[in-house]
């Protein structure tokens, strides 16, 4: 038989797994997170634009920074509707 301070372990051990999958969670879904890749994208994409002497390359480093906030934005909506249809 399983004894009380073994089961008590495995509910403790239980408990931390999901604190740390929940910080996960609020990371992943945070405005901070959206925000410091957004600008990383644009200093990247920035950085390669001027290395090529691109016309506009501060405007046009614009482009794909706001197709990833774009898609951030989008992906829980479109998530709803992945798992409408998966229910189906």
């Amino acid at each position: 038989m399983v004894s009380v301070q073994k089961l008590e372990k495995e509910v403790a051990e239980i408990k931390e797994r999901n604190k740390r999958v929940e910080e996960d969670k609020a990371w992943e879904t945070s405005l901070g997170r959206r925000l410091i890749l957004a600008v990383a994208t644009y200093l990247v994409i920035l950085y390669f634009l001027i290395l090529i002497n691109a016309e506009n390359a501060y405007l046009a480093a614009l482009v794909p920074t706001m197709a990833y906030l774009l898609q951030q934005y989008s992906m829980p909506f479109l998530k709803e509707i992945w798992l409408k249809k998966q229910k189906k």
